[in-house]
């Protein structure tokens, strides 16, 4: 397609606009954020953490490819972004088993990203003949570089599908999968192909990072640390996606060992799930570790670590975000916002059922210490606390995972 640039004036425009959405205010890209991982077509990029922390950095990277493109060539056709983060979506979206329709997701952000283009724009120039051929050239822009750029991470998605399709990594995901979906694999053949025993009492973990950068060699690393604090010295760790591992340790992670040592791995969090026997073990164990993966996302916390038999009661309850919400809001009143170590002593009170020396010795304090803070805590409570003991410790063991302050 011939592509005719814009009038002297007009690049100007796009130049100054441009520049403008280099330095795009945080809440526009929470928006296309929300736009490409909403809607039922999304539902599996944003149900997964690790996808959807690759979608909203590949959202970055779009945004400040194609402006940075304009400032230095003002209304010049933008190549299509195909750098590391379109890369990883790639490599993401194969190994889940999707397929380039997942890419639709690009599209839902254009319209989001085009709107708020078109808002620049109106700021730029209030002669109609500019404003027309600015909006002209600009959409005709914005389309053409998501068209391309979807077609490049396709062209990318077919690479990654043959190269998985080969080696002993690919036979490696394929065995877990098969396993993951009760097919009738026999485990003698699984086992070879995975060389991991299937016998015996397992622990799944999720070791994923959702930061703007990835350290490959931290996700590798905390994946080693599972197996490390479950005293395992041959896990199986199979590459899920290019910012997850998925993990089988024979026996049971110490958790307070894994929080310890996993402090140093910056920007990777650890989902731990339950422990059980055989391939039903092996199984379960997986899904609940993507069940508080899931959870700790949700609830956007601040946890690195986190254990199926600390949150399964946590996730069960934040399944629906409104919901659990009101459910805290409702049992809690003022104590939601009360100073951290007063719903702290609520919490480890109950846990030492309700005896105020032993919960006292779990926080370190004095005894009157802790009398003091759970009074002002029945004083917030909206009922007193030996009325509602069950409702305040679930919903204290909800806010104990979301986000202080």
């Amino acid at each position: 397609m011939l592509w005719e640039p814009p009038s002297p004036r007009v690049r100007e425009l796009i130049r100054q606009g441009a520049e403008l959405a280099v330095r795009a205010p945080e809440e526009w890209l929470r928006e296309i954020d929300v736009a490409t991982l909403s809607g039922p077509h999304n539902k599996e990029l944003a149900d997964d953490p690790a996808l959807a922390a690759a979608t909203r950095r590949a959202n970055r990277s779009n945004l400040l490819f194609w402006a940075a493109a304009n400032v230095q060539a003002p209304g010049l056709r933008v190549p299509p972004n195909v750098g590391p983060p379109q890369v990883d979506i790639a490599r993401d979206l194969v190994r889940r088993g999707l397929n380039e329709t997942a890419l639709d997701a690009y599209r839902a952000g254009q319209a989001v990203a085009l709107r708020l283009w078109t808002e620049i724009c109106f700021g730029l120039t209030s002669d109609l003949a500019e404003l027309r051929e600015l909006l002209l050239v600009t959409t005709h822009s914005i389309a053409a570089f998501v068209d391309d750029t979807i077609a490049g991470v396709a062209e990318q998605i077919a690479r990654e599908r043959e190269e998985l399709t080969s080696g002993s990594h690919a036979e490696r995901l394929e065995t877990v999968s098969l396993l993951l979906d009760g097919a009738p694999i026999p485990a003698a053949r699984a086992e070879q192909r995975l060389g991991y025993r299937l016998a015996g009492e397992h622990t799944a973990a999720v070791v994923w990072s959702d930061g703007a950068e990835t350290d490959l060699a931290a996700l590798d690393r905390s994946a080693e640390l599972v197996a490390a604090a479950a005293a395992d010295s041959r896990p199986l760790v199979v590459l899920a996606g290019a910012a997850t591992r998925w993990v089988w340790v024979h026996g049971r992670p110490d958790p307070e060992e894994l929080r310890a040592r996993a402090g140093a791995a910056a920007g990777v969090r650890i989902a731990v799930g339950s422990t059980g026997a055989g391939v039903g073990g092996f199984r379960r164990g997986h899904l609940d570790a993507l069940a508080v993966q899931r959870m700790l996302a949700r609830l956007a916390s601040p946890q690195r670590v986190a254990t199926h038999d600390e949150v399964e009661l946590v996730a069960l309850l934040t399944a629906e975000p409104k919901d659990a919400e009101h459910f805290v809001r409702r049992v809690l009143g003022a104590l939601e916002g009360a100073e951290p170590e007063v719903a702290e002593a609520v919490r480890v009170f109950i846990a030492a059922q309700c005896n105020a020396s032993h919960a006292a010795a779990r926080l370190y304090v004095h005894r009157n210490t802790l009398l003091r803070r759970l009074a002002r805590a029945d004083r917030l409570l909206p009922r007193p606390l030996a009325e509602n003991v069950v409702e305040v410790a679930a919903a204290l063991e909800v806010l104990r995972w979301r986000p202080h302050g």
